[in-house]
């Protein structure tokens, strides 16, 4: 692709919009709900991209995960569990969208239980601190974010639920990302300035993970979009 910079911006946050409004109708249809199992949930919010976009492509493996399975990193693959009465679940997609990626990550309670309405509730506000943070460091690393987020993370109660906090984004196929190229990860180990240039000269667009948990009590929460737009 040979998208100028501003068209590419553009194109990200219209795919990203694109996934909101699938999470949204994922609500208003009620598509998490007890009795469903993760995979079939799973599907079904492929089958809804696919009706409301014509969406057929994602660019990672979709995910849905509900109680105990909440704690597990996203390589993990947890056998599918039906979902519960009183479940918290999250649900991480990647759909490709004219192009381009969105990468979209949202929290859904089922239930009143108070601490995991808490965690839902958490959530956006540790993204939304954690994009300022970025916002107003121009020249921070990769490590510098991580370490970030993982202090709000631990002082809203919480703690991290995975090795990394977000990822490169963009065209699809974007630049391969693999655990061997910590340059492309939010992680303790890239000590490389997020705001650089990718390999083919074009600005680094990153999407920022907060993966939220408490091994006591069992589960955890997920919230994910873009960081740098």
């Amino acid at each position: 692709m040979a998208d100028d910079e501003p068209t590419r911006a553009a194109r990200l946050l219209e795919a990203q919009d694109k996934a909101a409004r699938l999470f949204s109708e994922i609500e208003a249809r009620g598509l998490v709900a007890p009795g469903e199992g993760e995979r079939a949930v799973s599907d079904r919010v492929r089958d809804l991209a696919n009706e409301l976009f014509g969406t057929t492509r994602h660019w990672h493996k979709r995910i849905v995960r509900s109680g105990p399975n909440t704690l597990a990193p996203y390589r993990e693959n947890p056998p599918d569990r039906v979902i519960g009465a009183d479940d918290i679940v999250f649900a991480d997609f990647g759909p490709v969208f004219e192009e381009y990626e969105a990468d979209f990550g949202r929290t859904f309670v089922l239930g009143d239980d108070p601490v995991k309405l808490r965690l839902r509730a958490d959530l956006p506000e540790v993204f939304a601190a954690g994009k300022r943070h970025f916002a107003s460091h121009p020249e921070i690393t990769g490590a510098a974010l991580h370490a970030e987020v993982a202090r709000l993370a631990a002082d809203a109660g919480w703690e991290l639920g995975g090795w990394h906090a977000g990822h490169m984004v963009g065209e699809f196929p974007h630049e391969q990302i693999d655990g061997a190229d910590t340059e492309s990860y939010i992680t303790p180990a890239n000590d490389t300035p997020l705001r650089r240039a990718d390999k083919a000269g074009r600005a680094c667009h990153w999407i920022l993970e907060i993966h939220l948990v408490d091994r006591e009590r069992g589960f955890g929460g997920f919230h994910e979009e873009l960081l740098t737009l």
